[in-house]
Parts: C-alpha cells; sequence; structure tokens
C-alpha cells in the first residue's frame, strides 16, 4: 500500500484549528531559535576573541583623580617603583589596554577633507616600554623606530607613524595593502607603518561600531612624558598578582596627590573575565531559551500527535484491516507532521527574517546571516520527526479488532 498524501491533506483541513495553533507554534520557535542561536553564537565569538597579547603575563596599574599630576614626575615615581619591584620583566605607560577603560576612541577618514569616513577605532597611545611589555610585533611593515616616539599635542602627535589591526585594515582598504596609506582625524595625519594580527579594543562588541569593530584599534608610539596614570607590567604568571598587591600597597607613598583605580589595577585575564560576565549570562539566557522553544514545541507536537491518535482509532483500525502495515502508519503520522513542521519552518522564516531586521533597527543587533535560516528549519524538522516518533508507534501498535471496536 503507497501512502497518499491526499488524506492527510484533507485530515488536516478538517483540523484546521489545532492544525494552525501548531503551524504557528512552529513558525514562532523557528522565529525565536533562529535569532536566539545567532546572537548566542555572536557572544561566544566576542568571549572568545583574541587580545593579541599574553593575557597571563599582563597586568596594568591605573590612577583616579591624577588631572594636576605633572606626567614627568608621576611617571618618573611609578616607573622606579615598578622596574624595581621583584619579578618585572617589562613596564611601560599608555593611555589604555584591553578590557580596561576605553581612553581615545575617534572617527577617522581617509581623506584631509573627512569627506570618507573611516570608522571609529579606539588610539592606543603607548610609549617603547609598553609595546615592549606587550610584545607586540606587526606582521606586516616595520616596528617603530626612536623618532617614531612623539610628544603629543592636545590628543596626539600631528604627524604619527602608526600601527593598525588586521581587522580595522580590511575595513579601510578591502583587497589593499595598508601599508603606507594614511588616514586623518581631524587635523591629525596618520600614515600605516605596520599591521598588527591581533590587537583588542577595550570595550570590544560595545562601541559604536559593534562586533564588527571589536579590533578596530591604531597604535600610536609617543614619549613616555606624553601621558601618565596607567601602566602596564610584563611578568611570569605566578608572580603577576603578587606584583600588582604590592604595587597597590606602595601607591600612598609613591602618589599620595592620586588614588590607585581597584577596578582597572589587575591582571588582564581578571580584567577580561570582569569584562565579559554579562555576555557570559547573557549566552546562557540565549541558549536557555533556545532549550525551552525546542521543548515547548516538542510537547506541542507531541500532544497534538496523541489527541489525533485518540481521534482516529476507528481510522487507524480501517486502515490495518485494509492491509496497512506498522510502517505505513508510522509514516502516515510522520508525514503529517512533516506537512506541519515544513509550514511552520516557512512562516518562522519570514519571521525570523523580520524580527531580525526590527533588532537590527532598534537595538543596533547585527544582521542574521542567512545559513542561521537552514540550520533552525534542520533543527525543527528533526525535532518533529522525533516527538511525534511516540505516537505514532502507539498507533501502530493498536491491532486491527481492538481499533474497530473501540469507535
Amino acid at each position: 500500500m503507497t501512502l497518499d498524501i491526499k488524506p492527510i491533506i484533507s485530515t488536516l483541513s478538517r483540523h484546521r484549528i489545532a492544525a494552525s495553533l501548531i503551524v504557528l507554534e512552529i513558525a514562532l520557535a523557528c522565529a525565536v531559535l533562529c535569532n536566539a542561536l545567532f546572537l548566542a553564537a555572536s557572544r561566544m565569538e566576542l568571549i572568545g576573541m583574541n587580545s593579541g597579547v599574553d593575557e597571563a603575563s599582563i597586568a596594568t596599574l591605573s590612577l583616579l583623580d591624577c588631572d594636576a599630576c605633572k606626567e614627568v614626575d608621576v611617571n618618573s615615581r611609578w616607573l622606579q617603583q615598578l622596574r624595581g619591584q621583584a619579578g618585572v620583566q617589562a613596564v611601560g605607560v599608555l593611555n589604555a589596554v584591553p578590557f580596561g577603560q576605553r581612553a581615545g576612541t575617534a572617527g577617522v577618514s581617509l581623506d584631509p577633507e573627512g569627506k570618507h569616513h573611516g570608522g571609529v577605532p579606539h588610539f592606543y597611545l603607548m610609549d617603547a616600554g609598553a609595546i615592549d611589555a606587550l610584545q607586540l610585533k606587526p606582521v606586516q611593515g616595520r616596528m617603530f623606530s626612536d623618532a617614531d616616539y612623539q610628544p603629543v599635542e592636545n590628543f596626539l602627535p600631528a604627524h604619527a607613524q602608526v600601527w593598525i589591526t588586521q581587522a580595522f585594515a580590511r575595513h579601510l582598504w578591502p583587497g589593499q595593502d595598508p601599508l603606507g596609506k594614511q588616514l586623518w582625524m581631524g587635523d591629525y595625519q596618520l600614515t600605516v607603518a605596520g599591521v598588527l594580527a591581533h590587537f583588542s579594543r577595550p570595550d570590544p562588541g560595545r562601541s559604536e561600531n559593534g562586533l564588527a569593530g571589536m579590533e578596530w584599534s591604531v597604535i600610536v608610539p609617543v614619549t613616555t612624558d606624553a601621558q601618565a596614570g596607567t601602566y602596564v607590567m610584563r611578568a611570569n604568571p605566578r608572580d603577576l598578582q603578587r606584583i600588582v598587591s604590592d604595587a597597590v600597597a606602595a601607591a600612598p607613598k609613591v602618589t599620595p596627590e592620586a588614588i590607585i583605580s581597584a577596578d582597572y589595577s589587575k591582571p588582564l585575564q581578571e580584567l577580561r573575565e570582569v569584562y565579559f560576565q554579562q555576555d557570559r549570562s547573557m549566552t546562557r539566557l540565549l541558549l536557555g531559551i533556545c532549550l525551552v522553544m525546542l521543548l515547548v514545541t516538542a510537547l506541542g507536537i507531541i500532544g497534538l500527535a496523541s489527541f489525533w491518535v485518540q481521534q482516529r482509532t476507528k481510522q487507524i483500525g480501517v486502515r490495518r484491516a485494509l492491509g496497512a502495515t506498522r510502517r505505513q502508519i508510522i509514516s502516515y503520522f510522520q508525514t503529517e507532521n512533516l506537512l506541519l513542521t515544513s509550514a511552520g519552518i516557512v512562516l518562522g522564516m519570514l519571521l525570523a527574517y523580520t524580527g531580525n531586521q526590527l533588532l537590527m533597527h532598534y537595538f543596533e543587533i547585527p544582521r542574521l546571516p542567512l545559513y542561521y535560516l537552514p540550520l533552525g528549519a534542520v533543527l525543527l524538522c528533526l525535532l518533529g520527526q522525533a516527538a511525534v516518533i511516540g505516537p505514532a508507534l502507539r498507533a501502530a501498535s493498536i491491532p486491527p479488532i481492538v481499533a474497530t471496536r473501540s469507535a
């Protein structure tokens, strides 16, 4: 006996309210599932991002309320203190570190007139000690020379040789060699001398450029006394916590006119853990929503299929009496479920795309990649077939004579 789809469609049309409800439930599950999986995957990608430095061996020390401090004096005292601590391998002055406080964000353009906007990167101002401590080396271009380290004029050196990240270079000049190219931040002219494989901005995923700009960083070499208040240290990971604790304890003697920022004077690994705490919670929430939607959808399919088995006991008995095999009864229910699931998935894909457009408009969520639509469809198809197998097996196990009498 071959399976005819016409009786299935006829049966569904007689139960159009129940069928419509399960289609709507699958559609909503598809829409939520696609967007939630995408957002969870985006968060996980962000959490696992490469910061570009050996976080286990890096720590930072940050001062507060030091606006009136003289850079030369403060730097002299702190560099002497940190270099004198046992275990410190390198120390330098900079304005920010990955996962720390944002200190130098500004828009750039590809022409001096500012007609071609290039995005909003974070500007890291570092002296030679900081670059050594972070062990930064370009994968393209050259290291900074002594002449490249210049004093700051308000925000940046007037004409600076800089490093940018590969991610920012691809954004500015896709498919082109970025070395020697120039960009402008107002009147400041910047020339690309090197390209770093990775270097996270202090606020990855939460800047004006969202997830796309999490590595939009520009490294500007400056003289040691161009700034003060934030210091970076490199040491053996097992010594790092002790070094930070000793530095914090020495702060009242080194700079009594300033206080230490407890939130940002930590090993870089701790800064990363704190920074991504909210993202980890959000990821767990999104994955929980996915599991709940799958569970609710499965229960809905099981409940409807079980109800229809009870309602069609006589019909099943007649089909068994006419020679239908157990496999054919199971296939009947699986085909019926596949039709409902397919209709729900088609509607769900439209809802998923529409929902993503609304999220993009109101919450600056990235565009949903289209491959998440078939991913959600496959998951729901497998779920639907798995959920209906129990009721289908119960229907197929009813003897013809029992099914006919029970009518």
